[in-house]
């Protein structure tokens, strides 16, 4: 672009085309923009003036569908419940993915309201998108929720990606979809505009194939917003990008959260080829280093989101207006019931009933389980492993093989490492560690709150070393997936 043999006009074409070309196979898009190639020309213009924003200037983005654009796109949650009614204001992720420069190309399909309405959900299914499908196997599952957001990076259908975490749902896409994640600190970047599971766990963050490319998202991505109280005290290392460093684990002391893995032996003998790389690339590796309490946060956890749940989601559907007919969570379940068919066709709504039964935020039951979540996982978990080992980061294995996509059964997962960091809200990285059975692996990096600096140069480092990444060769007689939620 720089030296004018591409455009972004041109860029953007191609990711129009490819997208049409290969993803009613895949399903990881759900709407391109309309406007896509007016905002490319006019950043062309922009460039050709001598005007240029940044390294995202001119570059197609694709944002998950749970991000408002108050644009000629909807945002869903992947539910026909809100395809009527279009946002009043972008999401601050989009406006300052706009002040960037960044070409927003389109939504990425997702686990139907960022999976959680059901105990037994198809990661990657939603009523608007149907399922979307694996890269690498199309009959594997993506992992959820950022499972559009994952897929269409991995098949390079965008340039980058935004996903969203409560728990699981950036790293996990990430890792199974071969690429590298970054689930911030909770309040690093805004969520205002965001369809929300829950305040305390909830965070937007990049999705891409290099951590170089993942980091100057985050970049982006990153500030204070005075919609977003919990930015108020966010701590942004600017430039992140900058933090790149090949020899950035020399010297480290890594944790290693065995606790956290011996879920595949296959996984096993990736990680611990990983944590050989890294003792040759100069990291002191402290083994075990163990995070305490990760067994107990599960119950808490859940009672927490589904409190949050209802009060955080009832306060976006207000903010719609009075164009949005379902103006609480109630409304919501009664819309499914009558759209049995295409928004229940698979599974069914059983953690939006369990929400539905919560009271406001003052319960005593809430009170406690948040302030039992806050410290089993951070005094008492990651905090206190790092302290005593003096840590610059923990690692564990991201995900296991990519399961069978079930409808019968829903997901079955077998391990991961998702929990600790993101009921504590502290960051999390994940970067391809390898391949069991030609499935990606991930391992990730994870540290205290606002070291998101600090794990990016361990993990650009690893990744230098290593380069595990290898796109997913997507046949060209690929088949759209028969019989996966087709509604």
């Amino acid at each position: 672009m720089a030296s004018g043999s591409l455009t972004s006009r041109a860029l953007t074409e191609t990711y129009l085309a490819r997208i049409e070309s290969i993803d009613p196979a895949l399903r990881s898009v759900l709407q391109t923009n309309p406007d896509a190639l007016e905002i490319a020309d006019a950043l062309d213009a922009e460039r050709r003036s001598g005007r240029v924003r940044g390294p995202l200037h001119g570059i197609p983005v694709l944002v998950k569908d749970n991000i408002d654009t108050a644009d000629r796109m909807r945002t869903t949650a992947g539910s026909f419940a809100l395809g009527e009614v279009t946002p009043a204001h972008d999401a601050a992720v989009v406006g300052r993915l706009r002040a960037a420069g960044a070409v927003i190309l389109g939504k990425a399909n997702l686990s139907e309201w960022a999976n959680f309405r059901s105990t037994r959900s198809s990661s990657g299914w939603s009523a608007r998108g149907g399922q979307c499908v694996n890269p690498y196997a199309p009959d594997r599952s993506p992992c959820g929720s950022s499972s559009g957001s994952g897929v269409a990076v991995s098949a390079n259908l965008c340039a980058v990606a935004v996903g969203t975490e409560t728990d699981g749902s950036i790293i996990c896409p990430s890792s199974i979809n071969g690429l590298v994640g970054i689930k911030p600190t909770v309040g690093l970047v805004s969520r205002s505009g965001v369809i929300p599971v829950s305040h305390s766990q909830d965070t937007p963050g990049p999705m891409a194939r290099t951590v170089a490319d993942a980091a100057v998202l985050l970049s982006a991505l990153a500030g204070a917003d005075e919609r977003d109280a919990a930015t108020t005290g966010a701590r942004v290392e600017g430039d992140y990008a900058a933090l790149l460093d090949p020899d950035g684990l020399r010297g480290a002391r890594i944790g290693v959260a065995r606790n956290l893995a011996g879920f595949n032996d296959r996984v096993d003998r990736l990680f611990e080829d990983a944590l050989a790389a890294m003792r040759d690339l100069g990291a002191e590796i402290v083994d075990p280093a163990d995070i305490p309490h990760t067994d107990e946060l599960e119950d808490p956890e859940l009672e927490v989101l589904l409190y949050e749940f209802r009060a955080d989601v009832e306060a976006y559907l207000g903010s719609l207006g009075s164009a949005q007919p379902h103006r609480t969570l109630p409304d919501l379940i009664a819309f499914n019931e009558e759209q049995t068919d295409v928004e229940m066709p698979l599974f069914g709504q059983e953690l939006f009933e369990q929400a539905a039964a919560k009271g406001p935020l003052t319960e005593p039951a809430y009170v406690e389980a948040l302030a039992t979540d806050r410290r089993l996982s951070r005094a008492e978990g990651i905090d206190a492993v790092m302290d005593e080992h003096r840590l610059d980061a923990l690692v564990a294995p991201s995900n296991a093989p990519a399961w069978r996509i079930d409808h019968a059964n829903g997901d079955h997962d077998v391990g991961g490492n998702s929990t600790p960091a993101a009921v504590a809200g502290y960051p999390n990285v994940t970067v391809p560690m390898g391949f069991a059975f030609d499935l990606p692996i991930g391992i990730s990096f994870m540290g205290r709150a606002w070291s998101e600096g600090a794990l990016i140069r361990l993990a650009s480092a690893f990744e230098h070393a290593t380069h595990h990444r290898r796109p997913p060769l997507l046949a060209t007689g690929l088949e759209p997936a028969q019989n996966l939620g087709d509604a």
